[in-house]
């Protein structure tokens, strides 16, 4: 956990743009943990999906029960670790390999976006160890007490008074700054999360944040570049990740979710929490139908009680139970997006992830009350999966997979890094890549 003392989260080793490579991805989640295990494979420069270098394909799936873990976070480790293993133990034996190391995602932890803003002197000509060092500045000064940093990701630099530069090398000045998106989390839960996953034997080879994820494998080229926001809607959590001119430029998130909508139907049902689940699921719907008065559903007796005969009720019933907490989190969202900077991109639409943005009438729901047009967000370009597993509800666990390929956008300082025989030329030669493939 030495990444951790320093206020930094684990950061990976860029993928060699000309290596094949196989990764274990483990999403853990408050109702689900799945772990992906994928080969990939360099690529040939896509007309969609242009920032992808490598071919994913899954050779190994699986997705379990959670358990230990309350609105993302854990909060019984023992419980954590037994659910951990046995997702990773499936797919393992799916993938006919062993995993040792995995990327994984974060969703508690209440995350939060700053914009730093750092500067050196220069001696003319701007070179890459000038930016080498900007950047290092600028990650130095966000980090905070009982925080730890996920991201870390430049989104545009200045030269003495001229800001918005997207390539500065060769170009000449005497002060020189970089723009920085640095996105936190409470430390406290991603050190938890990793002590649960190192008690399974694995090493956490990255962490990085839920909807950032999410946006990695079910947002496309343009929908980034004109401005978008990713909604991920899990069962504990809530989290939001924007985009602007291609860029990841904030993150925010609150502990609702779909869990919550499950348990107020077990109370407004009188019944067993994974009945109220399966309803939810099967059933659920947030927009109502001429016909939902008549259409009649089943609700299983609270086990034991056996002499107790299932109980009937109407879709509409249904629907009068789930919308208002539905409602209530998607006006929380379009109040977090409002003071965002999503509120200054007319053109910008959401995209909805997670298992309860599959609701029955969600979409339109959401537009209506975020003012936007809104679609739902699955994994794009991801070969292998199984088709239970195209949904919203994996979009988190499928990014995973392409994260590898876009770490090299984000600063993280060599020293503290995964180190790499190359040293700093090689974190030099980072730089200049990031430079010729982000703008």
């Amino acid at each position: 956990m030495s990444d951790l003392q320093f206020g930094l989260a684990p950061k990976m080793k860029p993928l060699a743009p000309r290596r094949s490579a196989v990764v274990a991805a483990l999403d853990v989640g408050t109702s689900k943990i799945a772990c992906l295990i994928a080969r990939l494979t360099p690529q040939p420069p896509q007309e969609v999906l242009r920032r992808r270098t490598h071919a994913i394909d899954v050779i190994g799936f699986s997705h379990a029960e959670s358990r230990g873990l309350k609105a993302g976070g854990i909060v019984d480790l023992a419980e954590a670790e037994v659910a951990i293993r046995h997702a990773v133990d499936l797919a393992e034996r799916a993938g006919r390999c062993q995993v040792e190391a995995v990327v994984v995602s974060l969703s508690a932890g209440r995350p939060s976006s700053e914009l730093f803003a750092a500067s050196v002197d220069v001696p003319g000509t701007v070179r890459e160890g000038d930016i080498a060092r900007v950047l290092a500045a600028g990650s130095r000064s966000s980090v905070r007490p009982g925080r730890v940093v996920l991201h870390s990701v430049p989104i545009g630099y200045a030269i003495d008074h001229e800001r918005g530069i997207r390539d500065p090398r060769g170009m000449l000045g005497q002060r020189f700054g970089v723009d920085m998106h640095v996105l936190t989390a409470e430390a406290a839960a991603a050190r938890n999360l990793m002590l649960a996953i190192e008690r399974c034997h694995l090493s956490v080879e990255a962490m990085v944040a839920s909807p950032y994820v999410a946006a990695l494998a079910a947002l496309a080229d343009d929908e980034a570049e004109l401005g978008a926001a990713v909604v991920d809607m899990g069962a504990g959590t809530t989290t939001m990740a924007v985009f602007t001119g291609g860029r990841f430029v904030q993150a925010d998130g609150f502990a609702l979710g779909g869990h919550h909508v499950t348990m107020d139907l077990a109370r407004g049902l009188s019944a067993a929490v994974p009945d109220a689940e399966r309803i939810k699921t099967l059933y659920g719907n947030v927009l109502g139908g001429a016909m939902d008065d008549r259409d009649m559903i089943a609700v299983p007796a609270v086990p034991g009680d056996d002499r107790e005969p299932p109980q009937f009720v109407s879709r509409a019933t249904l629907t009068r139970i789930i919308k208002p907490r539905v409602e209530e989190i998607l006006e929380m969202v379009r109040d977090r997006l409002a003071a965002s900077a999503f509120a200054a991109e007319p053109r910008g639409r959401v995209i909805v992830t997670g298992g309860a943005s599959e609701l029955t009438g969600f979409t339109e729901l959401a537009a209506r009350i975020l003012g936007r047009p809104v679609r739902v967000g699955r994994p794009l370009g991801v070969a292998g999966l199984p088709e239970g597993a195209k949904g919203a509800a994996f979009a988190v666990a499928a990014g995973l997979l392409v994260y590898p390929q876009v770490a090299h956008l984000e600063h993280f300082d060599p020293r503290r890094a995964h180190r790499t025989r190359s040293g700093a030329s090689g974190y030099f030669t980072r730089v200049g890549r990031w430079l010729r493939e982000s703008f």
